[in-house]
């Protein structure tokens, strides 16, 4: 709910992707809204009418917002106070239900032990425990929470969803009891680029790269402007598409005094269409992030058939194979020198071979079956 309105992150693109196909399953399913003043519930018909609203159209994200509020509050088969909420499921949703949670929100006390005090089973997904892994890298506070919560989930959830296997070993070296464990790759959306939706100044009438991803410091974009300052004036373009996030003020210092520089330029609130027609017409995207839960930007990219250069990271190579280039941020000079190859590559030259993402479909196979 939070969501509506904006660019969808991979989490909230995985939360989509199951609310889609809860509905199309012939089990029915509720949907629970933390609200400001207790919880909402929604059945079938509820989430039917509520999913257009964060389905990821970008508008006027406080009016998408009002409007996905007012259509739960229409919607809703229950409304009451938290300390309520055990008594509405208990009376409002089937007996014997499963609790579902695909983001790292709402994993509190209050709703895990309702969960479990009307006899309801729990699965959770982690995405990664990166904010344990590299606490140097996040918001300020927000390890603590995040720690927490992943204890929550050892003590309750009955089932635990993870995207990789590389999430699975990470997060599970941090259980001293082990919850049963799925392994299901995230399906990957191969959207249709519109370059008609791109904005003026874009894409670059040069040979151009792009770095997809909150300009975040685990995101690695200081490694990028350091490369392209030592490539110098001869350097091809690069495309940062993402919004400035936390932590990282050296980084946005350099970004404002680069202002003028047509050779690095920023975007934001691309929507899906624009932002491959984007990645499509470059001439590879580069990952240099120290760490990745799952990397489903990449995943993307690779489904367009476009070259990737990524540092060496365990998870890359569990979900992209031998697709990407492969170079640690370690070593500058093998970066400098594969985007120098790939800037002056022939646009006919052939592209690397046909990637073939994870489909929602797959996973779902695995993880209706299992759950």
């Amino acid at each position: 709910m939070r969501r509506a309105g904006r660019v969808l992150t991979g989490v909230d693109r995985v939360e989509l992707a199951y609310a889609r196909a809860l509905l199309a399953d012939p089990v029915p399913v509720f949907g629970l809204i933390r609200a400001r003043l207790g919880y909402i519930l929604l059945d079938q018909n509820g989430m039917v009418d509520l999913l257009p609203s964060l389905s990821g159209s970008v508008g006027s994200s406080d009016a998408q917002i009002s409007t996905a509020w007012e259509v739960a509050r229409r919607a809703s088969v229950g409304r009451v106070p938290p300390f309520l909420l055990r008594r509405m499921l208990r009376r409002r949703v089937p007996q014997g239900f499963a609790y579902v949670n695909v983001g790292h929100s709402n994993l509190t006390p209050r709703v895990l032990d309702s969960v479990k005090a009307v006899g309801a089973s729990c699965a959770v997904m982690i995405h990664d425990v990166i904010p344990l892994d590299f606490p140097e890298y996040q918001r300020e506070g927000s390890v603590p929470a995040f720690a927490e919560m992943v204890a929550r989930v050892e003590a309750y959830a009955d089932v635990v969803i993870y995207n990789s296997e590389h999430t699975r070993e990470q997060t599970e070296a941090r259980f001293a009891t082990l919850p049963k464990a799925i392994v299901a790759h995230l399906g990957t959306d191969v959207v249709r680029p519109e370059p008609d939706t791109l904005p003026a100044g874009l894409p670059p009438n040069a040979p151009y790269f792009v770095c997809i991803g909150t300009i975040e410091p685990r995101k690695n974009h200081a490694f990028l402007l350091d490369i392209w300052e030592q490539i110098g004036p001869d350097a091809p373009s690069l495309v940062l598409a993402g919004s400035r996030g936390w932590r990282n003020k050296d980084v946005f210092d350099r970004l404002d005094r680069l202002a003028d520089d047509v050779l690095i330029q920023e975007v934001h609130g691309l929507d899906d269409g624009a932002l491959a027609a984007l990645v499509q017409r470059s001439s590879g995207v580069l990952f240099p992030s120290h760490a990745e839960g799952f990397g489903l930007p990449a995943t993307e990219a690779a489904a367009l058939g476009v070259p990737l250069i990524v540092n060496d990271l365990a998870v890359f190579r569990e979900i992209l194979g031998d697709i990407p280039i492969y170079a640690s941020v370690s070593d500058r000079y093998l970066w400098i020198s594969k985007i120098k190859e790939l800037a002056e590559a022939d646009p006919d030259t052939p592209r690397p071979p046909q990637f073939q993402p994870p489909t929602w479909d797959a996973h779902f196979k695995i993880v209706l079956r299992l759950t």
